[in-house]
């Protein structure tokens, strides 16, 4: 009897906790799994706009000013014109157009001694004289040619003609006159070398009295 007491309290305590695992199990079973919705990413694809006007149009403004500035040349004008100064010009101008730039030529502007029909090129410098200025230089340039036109011509200066150089003796004359008939023509004064008795220094003095042609 005792045994069989013992037993029924086994199975009871057997009995209650598979009662209580059974409970315990429903419980999780039937409690609602809390789920974490997905996120959804909505990407967003930007897409940027470029304004016509901004990039192709800055490349047309450069390339322009690229032209522009190819078909320009500076040049400085000075003298005789009404705003002296410097100007920017189309390639392909000319004095005239420099000159109108600056304002035309002054009333004392001497026009004959600049081509005005002359085309001018980048950094070129067109200087205008004043009718002092070309006469001076007019001056200047005769005197040049008639200190030129004074030198002694070595093949066909007479011996009196020779022998008024300055650093020719009349020995020195007869010489050189002596070497002409003998061998014909000086080519240049240097030639002088071959007359016996003139050396290079003589030769470098005498190049401002005498010439050949």
């Amino acid at each position: 009897m005792e045994e069989l007491i013992e037993k029924i309290k086994e199975y009871k305590i057997i009995v209650i906790c598979v009662s209580l695992g059974l409970v315990l199990g429903g419980f999780f079973l039937l409690k609602p799994v809390a789920q974490t919705p997905a996120k959804e990413t909505k990407v967003q694809t930007e897409v940027t706009t470029v304004p016509k006007d901004s990039t192709d149009e800055k490349e047309d403004k450069n390339q322009k000013e690229d032209v522009v500035e190819q078909d320009l040349i500076t040049v400085d004008v000075k003298g005789a014109v009404k705003s002296p100064g410097i100007y920017d010009l189309p390639v392909g101008s000319r004095i005239n157009d420099a000159v109108q730039k600056a304002g035309g030529l002054t009333d004392n502007a001497d026009s004959k001694s600049i081509n005005l029909a002359q085309r001018i090129s980048d950094e070129a410098l067109v200087y205008v004289p004043t009718k002092e200025e070309a006469t001076s230089q007019e001056a200047q340039s005769n005197a040049s040619n008639t200190k030129e036109n004074k030198k002694v011509n070595l093949n066909k200066a007479s011996l009196e003609e020779l022998k008024q150089v300055k650093g020719l003796g009349a020995k020195r004359a007869q010489d050189i006159i002596d070497h002409r008939d003998s061998n014909g023509k000086f080519k240049s004064v240097d030639e002088l070398k071959k007359v016996s008795g003139i050396g290079a220094k003589t030769i470098e003095k005498l190049k401002e009295y005498v010439t050949v042609d």
